[in-house]
């Protein structure tokens, strides 16, 4: 089979028919109890987050909902980090929690590997992707990167009131990924939207996420045969040609894999500067200090990530398992909120407090175990580069008292809507 043979048929992700894994009810509406009926798609979760998180911790280490067809939320770090060692027990052919529960024949491979793979699969998969990452790779694209953030900064001139979120963080990952993944730059809008409905809409009808997903997957196509037709040396092209196991990928493993780095790649990253942004916004003297002195920025960007890292991953219970006094069973979601890891007073002194000169940071932003976020070095390098070009900048900035910041419901957390003063 040619390359251009595996492309010419219709591979969009789909979901499976009826009868096939097990479904539940949409579930959602306000929170009784948030060790009983905890719900992440709710607006009190996504502004309320640490306090529940902190709340938890103290009274109820592992909350349980039976929303979802049930899902447990660990809170301490020791649980969420024995959860994401033990593949023995948990799977990751599904990491997002919704009222679908794909069948278990998905698994090794999950609709996008490596992230969705369990072992043996999962190792060689991964190892596919760790050279468009390493951190001379990443180091090349921070000067495209930096010049792009000062262009929208020079966009904002003349200005009073700006958003962060949509207007800066939103488009530095954009950018660089598409970059990345040889995509038009110009299709901004629609990663917003693919974004949106992966993430925030997670708890649709199986209907609504058939037909997102369609048009996701549409839009791969289009952009794989573009790649066949006019091969460039970007990831999309390196993917087509890669082989494993002596074969040339599967179209779902190269459509999958371009998925999860444009889905992930963009959220997480736009979500961790959006935050680090509230933070200084809502901090002056924390901001004072970062715009008098730049050696301190190194060490405030491991801050920002361990006190508002954004992403919480999901794994379903392959056979029964107790964790703490939790007794979950085989096919429960388990939510695996690493922010809450984060804010563990048992792992981080002060885990509280938001110190920007903080020295020992071993953070769990970028996940834990096997699963641990492979473009790590390139979204420090995205998050470092987008602060620096505001705070130098911008070095006077407030949020904007009578216009709330709304934070993105779902599994990563970050600002969506983020009014600020400038100048």
């Amino acid at each position: 089979m040619t390359v251009d043979d595996r492309f010419t048929e219709d591979f969009r992700s789909k979901e499976p028919q009826e009868g096939l894994g097990v479904r539940s009810e949409v579930v959602t509406g306000p929170v009784s109890d948030w060790t009983t009926d905890f719900s992440h798609f709710e607006e009190e979760y996504a502004e309320r987050a640490i306090e529940i998180w902190d709340d938890l911790r103290g009274r109820c280490p592992v909350a349980h909902t039976d929303r979802f067809g049930g899902a447990w939320l660990p809170t301490r770090y020791e649980d969420v980090q024995a959860i994401a060692y033990d593949t023995e027990h948990f799977s990751s052919r599904a990491i997002i929690v919704s009222n679908y529960r794909p069948p278990l024949d998905l698994a090794p491979v999950g609709g996008v590997p490596p992230i969705s793979s369990d072992p043996p699969f999962h190792h060689d998969a991964r190892k596919l992707l760790l050279p468009a990452f390493t951190k001379a790779n990443v180091a090349k694209q921070a000067i495209t990167t930096e010049a792009y953030c000062h262009s929208l900064i020079d966009g904002l001139a003349g200005r009073d009131v700006v958003d962060a979120a949509t207007e800066y963080a939103m488009h530095i990952p954009m950018r660089v990924i598409s970059d990345m993944l040889g995509f038009p730059p110009e299709d901004g809008p629609k990663f917003a939207e693919f974004v949106e409905s992966a993430l925030e809409g997670a708890n649709g009808t199986p209907e609504e996420r058939q037909e997102s997903g369609a048009q996701l997957f549409d839009y791969l196509l289009e952009q794989i045969r573009d790649h066949i037709a006019n091969p460039r040396e970007d990831l999309t092209t390196y993917l087509i040609n890669a082989e494993l196991y002596g074969q040339k990928l599967e179209p779902q493993h190269v459509a999958g894999t371009m998925a999860l780095l444009l889905i992930a790649g963009i959220d997480t990253t736009w979500s961790a500067i959006g935050s680090s942004l509230w933070h200084l916004a809502k901090n002056p003297e924390d901001r004072k200090r970062l715009v008098e002195d730049p050696s301190l920025r190194p060490a405030a960007v491991e801050e920002f990530l361990r006190a508002y890292a954004p992403v919480t991953m999901a794994r379903l219970v392959k056979e029964d398992v107790v964790i703490g006094a939790a007794e979950m069973k085989k096919e429960d979601w388990v939510l695996l909120p690493f922010p809450a890891a984060n804010r563990d007073p048992e792992r981080f002194e002060d885990a509280d407090k938001v110190i920007i000169d903080r020295q020992v940071n071993r953070h769990a932003a970028f996940g834990l175990g096997i699963h641990r976020c492979v473009g790590s070095h390139l979204a420090r390098m995205e998050l470092r580069v987008a602060l620096e070009v505001w705070l130098d900048r911008i070095p006077e900035f407030s949020l904007v008292e009578d216009e709330p910041t709304r934070w993105s419901v779902g599994q990563i957390r970050g600002p969506r809507a983020l009014p600020m003063r400038i100048g």
